[in-house]
């Protein structure tokens, strides 16, 4: 049981049967994380290298959290500290980490298209943590997983979108993988953040808060990215929040059963309230619990061991 490619980089290249597979091997393992012993030697003999070129708390260690659990070892490197700031390219990098016996390459960097030329460059499987503002296909996947188990299905489901969809690798997985499942996809945020090229995904876009989330049976905020706010895409984050934060009152317009997602981390006063992050409503704290199985899967796949 395995995907087509040893590599995952993008919700594009794979298709609807290899999306559902990975959901239904993630519900496997996450009857696993309910364990008293909360690991599987799946992958044992297997090493992961975690190569994170951009910050990251909550993806690096829900990786390196999945591959402990399927009995990987892990090799964790923060390019800060390595030979990276010595001028060491990204391929040399990568080929020192084959040596030491890489079996996976988990990769985060700045740049799009980073991860596609690992994999075409290197044997070992490579999983897509976030490239540029390109795809973060992982973080799609969990938040399927996610919907799907709060929601009991993801066809037909009107799921909103909102803020800064410009800069956004989540929102272009999500919207990649719902519209692929068969939601309904709308995106919301002030005109400078919502391009409009996105419409020809099959994504309505809304411009106005309150008539984006009528209706809706999932909303997803997204971070502001408070270090692209010098660029002008809106005046200031006060009146952000007042035009396009999520408050109790807007939360009303949706269905009395919508689930609210992040991917964080979090702004809180700025795209959501904290009354609204920590109500009953969120699922938040699901997505994170529900990434490690969703990655334990990713990485039981790209690496083709046989069941």
């Amino acid at each position: 049981m395995s995907l087509r490619s040893k590599d995952l980089i993008s919700i594009k290249d794979i298709s609807t049967e290899e999306i559902e597979l990975i959901l239904e091997t993630a519900a496997g393992f996450k009857d696993v994380l309910g364990r008293d012993i909360k690991k599987v030697p799946a992958l044992r003999g297997k090493t992961t290298v975690n190569l994170f070129y951009e910050p990251s708390t909550r993806t690096r260690t829900s990786f390196e959290v999945a591959a402990k659990r399927l009995s990987t070892d892990v090799i964790n490197i923060t390019t800060s500290t390595s030979s990276v700031v010595k001028g060491e390219t990204l391929l040399d990098t990568a080929r020192t980490v084959l040596a030491l016996g890489a079996d996976i390459v988990v990769i985060r960097h700045s740049c799009s298209g980073t991860s596609h030329f690992l994999a075409k460059n290197i044997e070992a499987s490579v999983v897509n943590a976030g490239d540029g503002t390109n795809e973060h296909p992982t973080q799609a996947l969990l938040d399927l997983f996610t919907i799907q188990e709060k929601k009991g299905r993801i066809r037909d489901l009107e799921v909103a979108i909102v803020g800064d969809i410009l800069h956004s690798r989540v929102a272009k997985s999500d919207i990649y993988a719902l519209t692929r499942l068969g939601a309904n996809v709308r995106l919301i945020g002030p005109p400078t953040l919502v391009p409009d090229y996105l419409k020809d995904l099959g994504a309505k876009v809304y411009f106005d808060m309150n008539a984006g989330l009528e209706g809706a049976d999932v909303i997803m905020m997204l971070r502001i990215q408070l270090e692209r706010q010098g660029k002008g895409f809106f005046p200031s984050t006060h009146e952000y929040f007042r035009n396009w934060g999520l408050t109790a009152a807007r939360v009303s317009r949706a269905k009395d059963d919508a689930i609210i997602m992040h991917p964080g981390p979090m702004n809180r006063g700025i795209e959501i309230a904290s009354e609204v992050a920590d109500s009953s409503r969120s699922v938040i704290l699901d997505q994170v619990t529900n990434g490690i199985a969703v990655r334990m899967a990713v990485l039981y796949l790209v690496s083709g061991v046989k069941a």
